[in-house]
């Protein structure tokens, strides 16, 4: 009998041929796609995002193509519990959060794949671009073939039971390939572009949306310098994160960066450039994939956002817990609520969330 998986689609090329991908394969796929839009009027407006209801008839229109079933969950109340609520309550609270992490932890990669095994399948598939390997017993996450495309950064979080159940076909290949394949095989999504917003906020403003959802709570404040002495005024502390230069509002004669923003003063304090490079932080939620903890001190390759250059690190497990990371080197806007990842070459060690900066 035919191993069943059921694939997350978002409409995408990516996740459109992992389902062709699979189906090749000989496995028994089910396509997905999961309803997480709080409002039809505000995510039409997102068009072409993945969670818009057009990329849910770009979903079903790939899986027609490719004659497998296709079916819609609602994934609505914990998506806003453990996603938007979650990124809404980060940033109240002087962090910058990144709620794609959040996604996979707690709905791809835990309410989706309970709902896959629910209907009886083996196993979720996304088109995520990193490789999963089973190595001496334990599974691992490799950078994908595709450095520019690689999205090992935001898989971190996964457990040995997800990885075990967790298929990725897209990890093994280029992107441009990938596009090739939809083309063959006649996907109209073959070029269509990437996603690259914030899913549920249509025009990428986070402030606004968050002022949006709640309105009484976004309160102007003060500029400060490092000293505490007032600078200018700040329309909420949920339009700022560290490093921020421009769209300040304000004038100083010279560049001015945030380098703290403190959401018990309601104060963003400014600084010069090298206000915002530090070398140590401390993490907390820390996972790590190839083994269950860390021992002592290990030496890896960190980075401390999505789009950073990995750089050499040290990790050190703390009696609480938490991480303690020192970099060899400076890093840029190190920003609490961020998450920090680590590596060894191109494997994923693990990663968590930026707790202090130090």
């Amino acid at each position: 009998m035919n191993k069943k998986v059921v694939v997350g689609m978002s409409g995408g090329v990516d996740s459109s041929v992992t389902a062709y991908l699979l189906k090749e394969q000989g496995y028994d796929v089910i396509g997905v796609t999961m309803q997480v839009w709080q409002e039809d009027e505000e995510y039409e407006a997102n068009e072409g995002g993945c969670c818009s209801l057009s990329s849910v008839e770009d979903a079903r229109r790939v899986a027609y193509k490719l004659n497998i079933p296709f079916y819609v969950i609602n994934f609505k109340e914990i998506f806003k519990k453990d996603v938007i609520d979650y990124f809404i309550d980060e940033y109240m609270n002087g962090r910058t959060p990144n709620p794609c992490i959040a996604c996979n932890k707690y709905i791809k990669f835990d309410a989706l794949l309970k709902k896959a095994m629910d209907l009886g399948a083996d196993y979720v598939a996304t088109g995520h671009y990193a490789i999963i390997e089973n190595k001496n017993g334990r599974y691992v996450i490799r950078r994908s073939k595709d450095d520019k495309k690689d999205q090992t950064y935001v898989l971190y979080n996964l457990t040995q039971f997800q990885l075990s159940h967790t298929l990725m076909p897209c990890g093994i290949y280029k992107k441009d390939h990938i596009r090739e394949i939809a083309k063959e095989i006649g996907l109209s999504v073959h070029n269509k572009k990437d996603s690259e917003e914030i899913c549920f906020i249509p025009d990428n403003n986070h402030g606004r949306y968050i002022e949006k959802q709640v309105p009484d709570k976004i309160k102007p404040g003060n500029f400060v310098d490092k000293k505490g002495n007032v600078l200018g005024t700040h329309k909420g502390i949920i339009y700022y994160t560290i490093g921020q230069r421009k769209g300040l509002g304000i004038s100083f004669g010279k560049p001015m960066y945030v380098a703290d923003i403190n959401p018990l003063t309601n104060e963003i304090v400014l600084g010069d450039e090298e206000d915002i490079f530090k070398t140590e932080l401390i993490a907390k939620n820390v996972n790590f994939i190839p083994f269950e903890s860390l021992q002592g001190t290990m030496e890896v390759e960190a980075k401390v956002r999505y789009s950073a250059k990995a750089s050499s690190a040290w990790i050190t497990q703390l009696s609480d817990g938490r991480v303690k990371v020192k970099f060899e080197h400076k890093q840029r806007a190190i920003t609490k609520g961020q998450s920090v990842v680590f590596y060894s070459k191109d494997l994923l060690v693990g990663g968590g969330i930026i707790e202090e900066v130090l």
